[in-house]
């Protein structure tokens, strides 16, 4: 693995970007073979002393992803190398099947799995389906319906490119958009 640690309002020193990949190398324990893959690790500081640490792994069948907030960036790096170990074990086995039913060796190496608890959460269980015409518009049309359906999220055709589209609300109240190919 490949590491690309970059800092936001702060320096990245030789002594942090060390710690770092120290702590998020644990995680090739879990692979059958390291992975040949960009490690993007975000490091950001707030003016109020909070810190951010975020990191994506993208792998062949599965994208890692995780960010912790925390008053110490050392703690923010433990805490999301343990959050990215839960996922990994969270999902090993429903990718190892995929990976076989395509005549593939296995991805992730066999191990701990997850717990009873974890096993619960990890049942998939789809409750409701629903089934709509998506009309075509543009997004700021798309951010209105949304917006009167009390949505999160609201899946259309564009008006322009006739692709469907996605726009959603994020954390800070403002929009995003997903554009397909």
């Amino acid at each position: 693995m490949r590491y690309v640690v970059r800092g936001e309002k702060i320096e990245v020193t030789p002594a942090l970007r060390d710690y770092t990949e120290k702590k998020i190398s644990k995680l090739e324990k879990y692979f059958t073979e390291t992975p040949d893959a960009n490690v993007h690790v975000n490091l950001k500081v707030y003016p109020d002393k909070k810190t951010k640490v975020e990191v994506t792994i993208p792998l062949k069948y599965i994208t890692l992803r995780a960010e912790e907030m925390n008053e110490d960036m050392y703690a923010g790096i433990d805490l999301i190398t343990d959050k990215l170990e839960r996922q990994i074990r969270k999902h090993k086995t429903k990718i190892n099947r995929k990976v076989r039913e395509t005549g593939m060796k296995d991805v992730f190496v066999n191990g701990p799995t997850s717990t009873e608890a974890e096993k619960k959460e990890e049942e998939i269980e789809i409750v409701r389906v629903k089934r709509f015409d998506l009309k075509p518009m543009d997004s700021e049309e798309a951010v209105l319906q949304m917006n009167m359906l009390g949505h999160n999220f609201f899946v259309y055709t564009d008006a322009e490119t006739n692709s469907t589209n996605i726009v959603y609300k994020r954390k800070d109240g403002k929009y995003g958009l997903i554009e397909t190919n």
